[in-house]
């Protein structure tokens, strides 16, 4: 299975800076770059970001991580899809979530009371009919004729989803091409994969088994109060240290850890007080290595 390893940006890199981090990634052979959806903080919009990274690359891959669906009309996206990937074939990576990290930012994407689950769903459904054709579509919250967005790909994009929780695993099971968690234990993970694939098995569908991947946070600066009540938002009962690497031996052992439990994408983020040119050149010298 191929591992392969890229580098996710946040809140914490200055939309400036953005043209010449692109170019140090593709020069120095990294795989992909992500971009977190973040409205309220200075991080690009993640569609922005992808296509800006994809324009200024031949090699570099760009995804989303994750950006959410339910809020979004599935049509719009699947155009901004089929548009990337006309444009930079084999390169585009989207992945979805159900709402954002960020409470505050909950409202922005306004789906019926209670239904936003189900929006979900429907939604995801619709996005795959434009992508692979198009057509009628009748559903709960969208009736539409003629559904044509346009050329599609020169291949069908893999559209991959976020989540942690057991509703979420059912959810990918059956309609995703993949799964990109974050905070979770490898332990977790690995039981998070067997759900998936559990519920991928009951749909009649199957997900490729390198298809599982994980963002992971390195904080050279430690598991600081911050990161370590994040983690306890969103996984009261495991232990930061399981999640966080704080220098680059633990996150070592983190990869360890979840290729053993089936997992081989990870996306890594930085945290401290070294530069990002400082960050690269040892991501390069302790990661690329790992790649096959």
């Amino acid at each position: 299975m191929k591992i392969r390893i890229g580098v996710g940006f946040g809140a914490e890199t200055p939309p400036g800076e953005l043209p010449s981090l692109v170019d140090r990634l593709e020069a120095a052979g990294v795989d992909s770059v992500w971009f977190s959806e973040q409205v309220y903080s200075d991080a690009v919009d993640p569609f922005i970001g992808m296509a800006h990274a994809l324009a200024r690359t031949s090699r570099l891959k760009a995804g989303t991580s994750v950006a959410v669906l339910p809020g979004r009309h599935p049509v719009l996206v699947a155009k901004q899809i089929a548009s990337l990937a006309a444009l930079a074939p084999k390169r585009v990576l989207p992945v979805f979530g159900l709402r954002p990290a960020r409470r505050a930012e909950w409202a922005l994407f306004d789906v019926p009371a209670g239904a936003r689950a189900a929006v979900f769903d429907e939604s995801l459904r619709l996005l795959r009919t434009a992508l692979s054709g198009g057509g009628d579509f009748a559903g709960e919250f969208w009736k539409l004729d003629g559904v044509s967005p346009g050329p599609q790909p020169p291949r069908p994009v893999d559209i991959w989803l976020g989540g942690s929780a057991p509703a979420a695993f059912r959810r990918i099971g059956r309609f995703g091409d993949g799964w990109l968690g974050s905070f979770l234990s490898p332990a977790d993970a690995g039981r998070a994969r067997a759900a998936i694939e559990e519920a991928a098995a009951s749909a009649g569908r199957e997900i490729e088994p390198d298809h599982y991947g994980m963002s992971l946070m390195l904080s050279e600066s430690g598991i600081t109060p911050e990161l370590a009540a994040a983690t306890r938002v969103r996984r009261p009962e495991t232990d930061p240290a399981e999640v966080i690497a704080s220098d680059w031996s633990s996150l070592h052992r983190l990869l360890d850890a979840h290729l053993e439990a089936g997992l081989t994408k990870f996306v890594v983020y930085h945290r401290g007080p070294s530069s990002f040119e400082e960050f690269l050149d040892r991501f390069v010298e302790e990661l690329l290595p790992r790649q096959n």
